[in-house]
């Protein structure tokens, strides 16, 4: 009896799979339909071969009738769940359901299969033992001649250590966001082609500080005029670097911000099928980007950089102070020396006349003294070394030198530094210097056109290899006229000069072509003045 009910089952499953073939549902996948094709010519295997192959195949195949009724599984499907053929042919393949399943999966397969369509999909499935696993399933109709669902044929196979494994880097990855968000410092994954991969919560509150522009773009600019730092070639230039200071000006006006940077070169995994046995030729590399942020520290240091620097301005201020009062008591007696000198090289008639000679050459003895003396009491002009020096950085202390007097004059400053400029090679002391005397004269601008609203915009940028500085004020502008003379010594195109000798665009000047650089006053500006001021990338032409 046994014998017959096992011949009969054969038989049935034979049938079933045959007509499963010849015409397969659709969304039926094709693996299944060509692990029992003999190379490709749709002649399918003899009965007892074909059944000896599904027998022996390494997937947990089941086939049942239309109710789910089980009329066969295979050795795969006995191994899998621990269940004999005799334990559940005859079954309802429900005899696998674990009540961890939700109804609305079963219904969603049962919807799928009866519409004559291939399902796909999972469900908690126990064993004999009652121990649970994951079921990945793929269940086809099997129609009869009529078209009508005749069986069931499923396939599947556990996929619970596959489903642990995706949870623990599922829970490895959330572990490290988790990490690296309530890091204080920025962090950023960094592909070679500078998209970010990966970036924490301090990296997306420094993208909002900087309106939208990507801070990973700001360090890689600063760090490739820093260090000569390439990006591209990252794979090729060691292990990266460590503690390497950036400044960084955000939009706005706001002060600036210093980082300290850190990079760790990252070799990205390779997922490409024909390297499973072997390494990539072309190595793919990422920079994992570390900067933590120093502005605090950085500050208190500026501070007392700045109390200096003010002591040390404060004292090259007198110094230029005594230059330009004796300069200008020069220029003013040099002109009746000369008037002397011309009276006495006119020709010499006697009489009362060569009295008045006499004491022409007196006074032009006496003024000449006066005159090598005032020459001799000309303080020396500090000589100074040349550095590596930021100009957005010098600008700034000099806005904050002249906070008071900035504020005594009711002007407001709109400061726009671009965010990262590369540094030049140039005397620091000088160049404050020299834009102290622009935003002086600015000042001095704003106050003589005495309007309600008094602004000075100051900003900053690279152009044609070329360090730009505008300054521009909303005050009286130069007229045609005097765009040249402005910069002549002792030129004050004031109304009320009160103490200005008038050497405070000649000294900019000077300042700027001692840095192979140039100072121009814009004759299309309407509506006040601007000063361009322009200093090569390559630094200084030499000590002038």
């Amino acid at each position: 009896m046994i014998q017959r009910n096992t011949t009969l089952a054969n038989g049935e499953i034979i049938d079933a799979i045959s007509r499963f073939l010849e015409a397969p549902p659709e969304g039926t996948p094709a693996e299944i339909i060509e692990a029992f094709d003999m190379a490709g010519t749709r002649e399918f295997l003899p009965p007892k071969l074909f059944l000896e192959t599904v027998e022996q195949a390494p997937v947990a195949i089941s086939i049942t009738d239309p109710t789910a009724r089980i009329l066969y599984v295979n050795s795969a499907f006995e191994q899998l769940t621990g269940y004999m053929r005799d334990d559940v042919i005859g079954q309802n393949e429900s005899v696998l359901s674990s009540k961890s399943t939700p109804l609305s999966v079963y219904q969603d397969l049962w919807e799928t299969i009866q519409n004559q369509r291939v399902w796909h999909g999972t469900l908690v499935n126990h064993r004999k033992s009652h121990e649970e696993y994951l079921a990945e399933l793929v269940i086809s109709p099997v129609l009869n001649p009529k078209g009508q669902i005749a069986y069931y044929l499923g396939m599947h196979r556990d996929i619970t250590e596959m489903h642990q494994l995706e949870q623990r880097l599922k829970f490895q990855k959330e572990l490290t966001e988790a990490a690296l968000n309530a890091a204080p410092m920025v962090v950023a994954m960094v592909g070679s082609d500078r998209k970010v991969l990966m970036d924490n919560h301090a990296y997306k509150a420094l993208l909002g500080d900087f309106r939208g522009v990507e801070p990973t773009t700001l360090f890689l600019n600063a760090l490739e005029q820093q260090l000569g730092f390439d990006l591209s070639n990252v794979c090729q230039v060691g292990e990266g670097f460590g503690n390497i200071d950036v400044r960084l000006d955000p939009p706005g006006g706001a002060s600036p911000r210093w980082f300290s940077c850190s990079g760790v070169r990252v070799a990205e995994l390779d997922e490409a099928a024909n390297n499973y046995f072997k390494r990539s030729n072309k190595a793919r590399c990422c920079l994992l980007l570390i900067a933590n942020e120093v502005t605090s520290s950085r500050r208190r240091i500026n501070e007392a950089r700045l109390n200096m620097i003010r002591a040390n301005m404060a004292e090259q201020q007198m110094v230029q102070t005594m230059r330009e009062a004796i300069s200008g008591a020069i220029f003013k007696l040099q002109v009746p020396l000369n008037v002397i000198k011309a009276a006495l090289a006119m020709p010499d008639s006697g009489g009362e006349k060569s009295s008045l000679r006499d004491v022409l050459r007196q006074a032009l003895e006496s003024g000449n003294e006066a005159m090598d003396s005032l020459h001799s009491s000309l303080p020396s002009p500090t000589m100074e070394q040349t550095y590596t020096v930021n100009i957005n950085e010098i600008v700034h202390e000099v806005i904050k030198l002249t906070t008071e007097k900035l504020l005594a004059s009711g002007v407001v400053v709109d400061w726009r530094p671009t965010a990262v400029l590369p540094s030049i090679m140039g005397r620091e002391n000088v160049l404050r210097g020299l834009f102290k005397y622009l935003i002086d004269n600015a000042v001095e601008a704003v106050n003589e056109a005495g309007r309600p609203y008094r602004e000075i915009r100051i900003e900053t940028r690279e152009e044609n290899q070329e360090l730009v500085v505008e300054v521009m004020d909303n005050g009286p502008g130069v007229q045609q006229s005097q765009r040249i003379k402005a910069f002549e010594p002792f030129f004050c195109g004031w109304t009320h000069t009160g103490e200005h000798a008038g050497m405070g665009l000649t000294m900019a000047q000077e300042v700027a072509i001692g840095h192979g650089g140039s100072v121009e006053i814009d004759p299309d500006f309407l509506g006040g003045c601007r000063v361009f001021v322009r200093l090569p990338v390559n630094g200084a032409e030499g000590d002038r």
